[in-house]
């Protein structure tokens, strides 16, 4: 044992060292301990019994499912003399990965009543995070590990000790959580409140399996799509390596010269199965056409003969298909020393091709009779309105029909919404919330605080729904009512603050120093020329020949007022499209900033020497 009275490597109590679980990654444990109706250990199943039927389990309710990165797997464990059922789950940007392994999870723990499970990520007890508002106060994430455990379909806490206070208290190690279930397994906590919040995020499973997933139809070559029939989920693999790509491998792809794993003569459109989340990542990726697409994709745009809808569909089923296809050389390039499993499949398919030959190959008839070939779903979801936000949020969208898959309009987005809200104001109005949206405790609490308190802290705060959502249209770029009044009552609401004798703030040396602060700016702004109002004689001399031609200068009285106007502007247009430049279309401070304005500039392509001149 160390001083602190910890066991250490050796000892019968140590637990192994505390691992921290990498970023986006979900752990579970499924333990054969017993229930209370148990009467002997040899009535429980064996732990190959549990696997087997939870892999029946995930067969059935997600056979389609698509994982991000690593899917859902259990295998056996021995630590600390104690076997059980392990896995672990990267799944990258897709938190509902997570979440669809604490349903399948749950459900198991339903259907085997001996079960103890618990499910945790690189945040801790993630089930204890979603239901923070309305756990006990002696609950915290430092004492909360191992604490929490899924048994039966419901939530279960363990206690603290009745020798144990909240200021010593500690994480449990997995033998002491296992020895409590077992020996006290009615001291354990269950609270309908807890297990409603915590499992909020359930109630749209198992319906959300299917909603989650998007089929969109593409237009890749005849080999990419075999290999996509016979390995559906390697979309996943491919969409990551596309959404990740190595800027070198990239360069390699748009090298005219490069020779394509699947190159672009025999194209066939056919229907993939995606989830929402790879959808996006290929959706919205912006892309340079590989050469050895581009006369295709310039032959489609400039398609005169067809539907300009028609044309303007072929076009994007192009382009998104050449993401795909761009995905797939990206993941064959390594493919035989992957460690993912569909990886090597993949370039076990592309041997067998490789060796067969082309007239292995599926026909054009032998395509149109597979499943979904040919389903395409709405991607309306992907575009947010903040329209249609606004009118959710106070009510108005009720009963309007909307759109399939338009991500408003139904009654779960709507539950959400009005969850957002009402979690935020019951924060508000929580008078015993620490700084981190915690309870503190009593003797935490600052007894020297002045009891001449304004009366109007002790007031009820609410919600002004108005100005929230004017405040949510500023964020998204929606330019607010008498924006320049409501400047000049801040400005001067300001300077009110600064005058008054009472503020700490207007401590006459603070003052001096924000005033020398000030000048010091001003002086440096001035000697870079970002305060100069005044263009250079060439750029104004330009402007004048521009407003005024073959004028001479004859009318520049009359035109003064215009030409000032371009004057002071110009600076501030020039420092905005160099640095937007400076970005080399990728995303960058000037970028977003105008994008928040709601405008969008053109990529800095270089021109045709016809052009230049």
């Amino acid at each position: 044992m160390d001083p602190a009275g910890e066991p250490r490597p050796g000892d019968d109590g140590f637990d192994g060292f505390r691992m921290t679980l990498p970023e986006n990654c979900v752990e579970y444990m499924v333990l054969n301990v017993g229930g209370k109706n148990e009467v002997s250990e040899t009535h429980l199943p064996t732990l190959e019994k549990v696997r087997k039927a939870a892999a029946k389990k995930l067969s059935q309710l997600a056979k389609d499912y698509i994982w991000q990165r690593d899917g859902f797997s259990l295998e056996t464990k021995l630590q600390n003399n104690l076997t059980y059922l392990h896995g672990i789950t990267d799944f990258g940007d897709n938190v509902e990965d997570e979440w669809l392994i604490v349903f399948l999870l749950r459900q198991l723990s339903k259907d085997f009543p001996s079960l103890w499970i618990r499910v945790s990520d690189n945040d801790g007890e993630f089930l204890l995070i979603e239901a923070a508002k309305v756990l006990p106060k002696w609950l915290s994430p430092e004492n909360d590990s191992m604490r929490v455990w899924i048994h039966e379909g419901k939530l279960f806490i363990i206690p603290l000790k009745a020798t144990e206070e909240k200021a010593v208290s500690k994480p449990l190690a997995l033998r002491e959580a296992v020895d409590t279930i077992k020996s006290a397994p009615d001291s354990l906590l269950h609270s309908t409140n807890v297990e409603a919040e915590a499992f909020y995020r359930l109630e749209k499973y198992p319906g959300q399996i299917s909603e989650s997933l998007h089929y969109a139809v593409v237009t890749i070559p005849r080999k990419l799509a075999y290999i996509l029939h016979e390995r559906p989920k390697a979309i996943a693999p491919a969409t990551e390596a596309f959404y990740l790509r190595d800027p070198v491998i990239v360069k390699r792809l748009l090298t005219p010269s490069y020779s394509l794993l699947f190159p672009p003569t025999d194209l066939v459109t056919v229907g993939i199965r995606f989830t929402k989340v790879l959808y996006a990542q290929l959706k919205s990726q912006r892309f340079e056409v590989m050469p050895a697409w581009g006369g295709l994709v310039q032959s489609t745009e400039l398609d005169t003969d067809e539907d300009s809808r028609l044309a303007l569909r072929k076009l994007a089923q192009l382009e998104l298909g050449m993401k795909v296809t761009a995905g797939f050389e990206i993941l064959a390039k390594d493919a035989h020393d992957s460690d993912n499993r569909l990886v090597r499949e993949v370039a076990l398919l592309l041997d067998d091709l490789e060796e067969e030959g082309d007239s292995s190959l599926p026909t054009d008839e032998e395509i149109g009779k597979w499943e979904d070939a040919k389903r395409e779903d709405n991607d309306l979801w992907m575009d947010i309105n903040y329209a249609d936000f606004e009118h959710e949020l106070s009510g108005q969208g009720r009963g309007k029909p909307k759109a399939k898959g338009s991500g408003f309009g139904n009654p779960r987005a709507e539950a959400d919404l009005k969850k957002i809200v009402s979690r935020f104001e019951s924060f508000l109005n929580d008078e015993d919330a620490g700084v981190d949206g915690i309870h503190v405790d009593e003797m935490d609490e600052d007894n020297d605080s002045d009891d001449e308190e304004s009366e109007d802290e002790d007031k009820e705060v609410s919600l002004d729904e108005e100005q929230f959502s004017k405040m949510l249209g500023e964020m998204m770029g929606r330019p607010s009512e008498n924006t320049g009044q409501k400047k000049d009552e801040g400005k001067a609401a300001t300077y009110d603050h600064l005058d008054d004798p009472d503020s700490e703030a207007n401590d006459e040396d603070d003052a001096e120093e924000i005033r020398k602060v000030m000048v010091q700016m001003e002086s440096e702004l001035s000697g870079l020329g970002v305060l100069s109002l005044e263009p250079t004689s060439k750029t104004q001399s330009s402007l004048q020949s521009r407003a005024n031609p073959g004028d001479g200068g004859s009318n520049a009285g009359a035109e003064e007022e215009d030409d000032d106007a371009m004057d002071i502007d110009y600076n501030l247009a020039k420092n905005l499209l160099e640095s937007f430049k400076s970005q080399a279309g990728m995303a960058g401070p000037a970028g977003n900033l105008l994008g928040l304005m709601g405008m969008t500039l053109p990529r800095d392509e270089e021109c045709s020497d016809e052009e230049k001149k």
